[in-house]
């Protein structure tokens, strides 16, 4: 009789603590990342996708160089789509392309 009611209660819990929890909280996680060309943009840029040899050696985040070694590894790099390298379209482009395959 007592392992029924405790049962029951943690039903009831377990349905009011979901029916509380805040279906909006993944959504927001994804509306509060970087803005693109930012350097904390970059930076996770970077843990995506990977522009150095794993030894310390590589490009410097941000520079004409790097953003072309992104695109080699996007396999994006001389598609007519692209835009330059020296724009802020060509950071949300590269978000775009992060965010949904391509």
């Amino acid at each position: 009789m007592i392992a029924t009611f405790v049962s029951r209660w943690l039903s009831v819990f377990l349905f009011f603590a979901t029916a509380c929890a805040d279906p909006g909280a993944a959504k927001q996680s994804q509306s509060q990342s970087p803005v693109p060309c930012s350097d904390e943009w970059q930076q996770l840029v970077e843990q995506k996708v990977p522009t150095g040899d794993g030894q310390g050696h590589g490009p410097d985040i941000g520079s004409d160089e790097w953003k072309s070694v992104v695109e080699f590894k996007l396999g994006i790099r001389d598609k007519a789509d692209v835009p330059d390298r020296d724009s802020e379209d060509w950071c949300r482009h590269i978000d775009q392309w992060l965010h949904n395959g391509g």
